[in-house]
């Protein structure tokens, strides 16, 4: 009888796999059958929104999918975070996930409307960007060394932009004040747009900006580069040392973005996702353009994306708390 009843349960188990093959099967098939709504929790013009732009636009060129931007700036992304993760898990809402959005914050804020990780699918890592390390044209350094002799110098007098609170931008300003032994002054402001803005016009003296967006000013002469963040060299500016190179050995401080959908979306529909995105990042065109940002492309895969966030999460966990952080 157990026996007979073991096997009959096993048949309805198998039964049930082979159906669930079947309609994920079916649903790729069909999906998408309507447009994409991709959630961006920064304003237009940053590193983010460019390269969730970029992806978008190709991945509609493709002719099976039509993404359209959606940009939900703030408190710090959290506020299109919330969006993303209550959305329906059906695949149609996708997010920008971020080393701010998915490990600075769930470590900076002691509650959030969301679970950086149980609340999302990881679909596939984008890109990854080195900061850039610039100062307004009137500040009389021109180097790294001649930026911390000036500091040590005016301790606390210099001021650094940044695109907010929480944000990578921050996080690496923290960092290079520590390393460099200076006390520097956190400016936040709403997006990188308004931080640059800030910085040209001479309210703040100095920025680690994205290198996609920040570099049009360096090249127009308003803004004066001295470094990359990155633990290379930067093909958008080979020119430039990093900072490790400038005194300070082992200093990194990047900005990678991933491609999120809420938790629970369908399997299949992941699948399908992670296709086509390791499809435009591995195109000549992509990584021709992410070259010309500064940045480097990173297809994973889903599995491979889950562990890297976790693997944020706990780095993240120590940067913070060793340089004691605090959202403003």
């Amino acid at each position: 009888m157990s026996c007979r009843g073991g096997l009959v349960w096993r048949a309805r188990g198998f039964a049930f796999a082979c159906a669930l093959i079947a309609a994920g099967a079916a649903l790729a098939q069909t999906f998408p059958s309507r447009p994409l709504r991709y959630i961006v929790p920064f304003p237009p013009g940053g590193g983010a929104d460019l390269v969730a732009r970029a992806v978008a636009a190709r991945m509609t060129e493709g002719g099976v999918f039509n993404v359209v931007v959606d940009n939900r700036p703030g408190a710090g992304t959290i506020v299109g975070a919330e969006m993303a993760a209550r959305a329906p898990a059906d695949g149609y809402t996708l997010f920008m996930g971020s080393n701010t959005t998915n490990a600075i914050n769930p470590n900076l804020y002691p509650k959030l409307p969301y679970d950086a990780i149980r609340d999302f699918t990881p679909v596939s890592r984008l890109t990854s960007f080195p900061n850039i390390l610039v100062v307004h044209p009137s500040l009389p350094v021109k180097s790294v060394r001649e930026l911390v002799a000036l500091g040590r110098a005016r301790p606390g007098q210099l001021n650094f932009a940044s695109s907010g609170s929480g944000t990578p931008a921050q996080l690496a300003g923290v960092m290079f004040g520590e390393a460099a032994g200076i006390r520097m002054v956190h400016v936040p402001y709403k997006g990188s747009s308004p931080a640059l803005a800030a910085l040209m016009s001479g309210e703040t003296q100095l920025m680690f900006g994205s290198l996609g967006s920040t570099l049009p000013f360096v090249k127009g002469g308003r803004l004066r580069p001295l470094a990359v963040t990155g633990a290379k060299r930067s093909g958008a500016v080979p020119e430039l040392p990093t900072v490790a190179e400038s005194g300070f050995p082992g200093f990194e401080a990047i900005t990678w973005h991933g491609l999120l959908l809420p938790a629970g979306a369908p399997a299949a529909v992941v699948q399908v996702l992670n296709a086509e995105v390791v499809r435009v990042l591995q195109s000549t065109e992509f990584r021709k353009w992410a070259l010309e940002q500064g940045a480097d492309a990173t297809p994973t895969t889903p599995e491979a994306f889950a562990e890297f966030m976790k693997s944020e999460l706990a780095l993240y966990a120590r940067l913070v708390r060793q340089s004691g952080m605090k959202p403003d």
